[in-house]
């Protein structure tokens, strides 16, 4: 087999000819780099080899990153273009991949091989990121389970396969969840209310069909515009009993997530036994900013301190308005986001979808790219690429003098067969191996709206917001200035830090120079009215008590879950989530509603006992964008080239080389405050008062 018959099979230098990947090429790349990836460990581990990098860490690098590469390509694939075929051959690879990691974490003589490295007469005079890859290794070792001996090992390797596999179903259960309800609508009235762009992708999908009517679908640019606008209370109804009980044992049997819940929630209390700590969350907070499980609940516990006046009053004026000018008394679950959106027209005298007509994918793209290329001096161009998608676009990334930096692969559309949500994810990191530079390439995946009727697709400023995050996370890879992808951002940077740049960025959209080059009516190319840009401004924090809340809530469940060191059964987990709720919430869903059953970020995503990062980080990333704040009085704004370089140097381009502590200190010149965050979420009396 050659790279010729499977393109998986690349050389790392080069890109990917996704065009051509077949289901078929996976399982044999996948076996062939494995082989070959085990054969290196074991070359490695001899301890014949003198104690050095070159020796053993740099060649074990060169071969176990073809494999990580081909097997990134291939999880990739299965979640934007998932088909039965292609699933089946990446659950086929799944348990064999999996029992690869776990071997490796287990392997005795290439610990000793770090160990040996560590105690080396020269190490302290190795560079320091090579320094700090070793030391995290050695941490890692530990965590993996290197020093259990006997039944104890075993059962390590049988835990770690398993979570793989349950992870992997629980997704899937969401997406075939997902795409397997619909609901025809057969007469136009019943849709009144929605905008008229949703109304016709609704028609196309039935088209598509072969139906008449309008086909709706819990795909959030559908499922969103009917809870926000449908006037139609009973269409409303039927749409959040259908999101809320999403893989859940109220639909289909086979897609319900109930019992792998209860099954990984197992596994990773009996992991965490096994290594030595209480609970998973102990386990998990090893690698974290947080010192444990006390901290985060203590951390979380005072936001919803200072956010509950706050949402408390959110919630009784969205009632008294509900009830007193939409007829809605009592204010049900299905009507929030409805009376919210009519409220904040009323309030603000604007809406979610006036604002989007102001916001096509190709005037906020070009405006984004303006905004990097200003505060970190690089250049955006289009790029052609073999992709696998039609909607696929590429971009490469050049230091202004044209040296390339890194490629971007920008998928921004749902369709169905593509897992829901955005995220950011890296096929392969920066190194630096025989004085050439290995670039990134990065993945940008977001689920916004389709273009309709030959016209631009419109993001509402949400949708513009979740792009500039994750293009965040993007730049975070692309504008690494490390040389050994072992230390790169998304191999060693803390899980609590790793939301810092993404959410830095969202401030950005809130700033008129920035909105301006942003925004392009769809019909009259003119950009958003500063009047309307005001009013968009006075509601950035409409509602912003309930929202800290919600994400507080969520974070607590998901921290004291798994600081249980028992096995818990569903019941037992939605009875903590109701706990949680009675402690932090004021919105209350029905006692049938089965959030858990589809977050995937818990289940299935990584952030098990993670979830409070997006507020940790938020602190870091509201006091970083502080800094451009304090520039921009005495300058003309927040773009300012001088700090984003600082940012870029101090925080983008070191990856993991240091601890987040360390490099939010040397970018702001002391220790992280909550303040701006307070401030900018409106949570702080003087802006009550504003």
């Amino acid at each position: 087999m050659t790279q010729q018959d499977n393109p998986l099979l690349a050389p790392v230098a080069d890109l990917i000819d996704y065009a051509q990947v077949q289901p078929g090429h996976i399982q044999p790349a996948i076996e062939a780099l494995l082989q070959t990836a085990r054969q290196a460990v074991e070359a490695a581990a001899d301890p014949g080899l003198p104690a050095s990098w070159e020796a053993i860490v740099q060649p074990l690098d060169t071969a176990t990153e073809k494999l990580w590469r081909a097997w990134s390509v291939a999880g990739h694939l299965n979640s934007v273009v998932n088909t039965p075929a292609l699933r089946e051959a990446y659950n086929a690879m799944l348990p064999k991949v999996s029992e690869f990691s776990t071997w490796v974490g287990l392997h005795e003589g290439l610990y000793r091989q770090y160990r040996r490295l560590a105690a080396a007469p020269d190490f302290p005079a190795w560079p320091h990121v090579r320094r700090r890859i070793v030391e995290l290794a050695l941490r890692d070792f530990r965590l993996s389970g290197v020093e259990l001996q006997g039944q104890a090992r075993e059962r390590y390797a049988q835990l770690s396969d398993r979570q793989a596999q349950v992870s992997q179903k629980f997704s899937e259960n969401v997406l075939d969840s997902v795409d397997g309800w619909s609901l025809l609508v057969e007469d136009e009235a019943e849709l009144d209310g929605l905008p008229q762009d949703v109304k016709d992708a609704a028609r196309d999908a039935a088209a598509q069909d072969g139906k008449p009517g309008w086909k709706l679908s819990l795909k959030m640019p559908c499922y969103l515009p009917v809870m926000q606008y449908a006037r139609n209370r009973a269409l409303r109804e039927r749409m959040y009993r259908a999101h809320g009980t999403i893989a859940s044992e109220q639909g289909e049997p086979r897609w319900d997530n109930s019992p792998l819940i209860e099954e990984l929630l197992a596994l990773r209390a009996e992991e965490a036994r096994l290594l030595g700590y209480a609970s998973y969350a102990e386990l998990r907070l090893q690698t974290r900013m947080a010192r444990d499980a006390q901290q985060v609940a203590g951390f979380l516990r005072d936001l919803a301190r200072r956010a509950r006046p706050h949402a408390e009053k959110d919630l009784a004026e969205l009632r008294a308005f509900a009830a007193g000018t939409l007829g809605l008394d009592p204010l049900m679950p299905w009507d929030m986001a409805f009376a919210s959106e009519r409220l904040r027209e009323a309030r603000y005298d604007y809406s979610d979808d006036e604002v989007k007509r102001y916001f096509t994918e190709p005037r906020v793209l070009s405006g984004l790219f303006e905004v990097i290329e200003g505060l970190f001096q690089v250049r955006l161009r289009d790029h052609e690429v073999s992709a696998w998608h039609p909607d696929v676009r590429g971009v490469q990334v050049q230091s202004p003098q044209g040296q390339v930096l890194g490629y971007l692969y920008l998928d921004l559309y749902a369709r169905a067969g593509k897992q829901g949500g955005a995220w950011v994810d890296s096929e392969r990191s920066r190194r630096v191996l025989g004085g050439s530079v290995q670039t990134p390439v990065v993945y940008l995946t977001c689920n916004f709206a389709r273009p309709q009727g030959g016209k631009p697709a419109l993001l509402t400023h949400d949708d513009v917001i979740t792009l500039f995050h994750e293009t965040g996370h993007a730049l975070h890879a692309l504008l690494s200035e490390v040389d050994e992808p072992g230390a790169s951002a998304f191999a060693s940077v803390e899980w609590d830090a790793i939301e810092l740049p993404s959410q830095f960025m969202e401030n950005f959209c809130w700033e008129w120079d920035v909105v301006n080059r942003l925004s392009q009516h769809v019909e009259t190319g003119q950009p958003l009215p500063r009047a309307l840009y005001e009013k968009l401004l006075a509601a950035r924090n409409f509602q912003s008590g309930m929202q800290m809340l919600r994400q507080v809530e969520f974070s607590l469940f998901d921290i004291l879950l798994h600081e249980t060191a028992e096995p818990q059964a569903i019941a037992q987990v939605l009875a903590l989530l109701d706990t949680v709720r009675q402690e932090v919430a004021v919105v209350f869903p029905p006692d049938w509603h089965r959030f858990p059953h589809a977050f995937s970020h818990l289940f299935a995503g990584g952030y098990g006992a993670g979830y409070y990062s997006y507020k940790w980080a938020e602190v870091l990333s509201a006091d970083a964008y502080s800094a451009f704040e304090e520039a921009a009085q005495g300058a003309g704004g927040t773009l300012d080239a001088d700090t984003g370089l600082r940012f870029r140097r101090e925080i983008l381009a070191v990856g993991g080389t240091r601890p987040a502590a360390d490099s939010f200190k040397a970018f702001r010149g002391r220790e992280p405050s909550i303040d701006a965050l307070l401030r900018h979420s409106g949570l702080t009396e003087q802006a009550e008062a504003a």
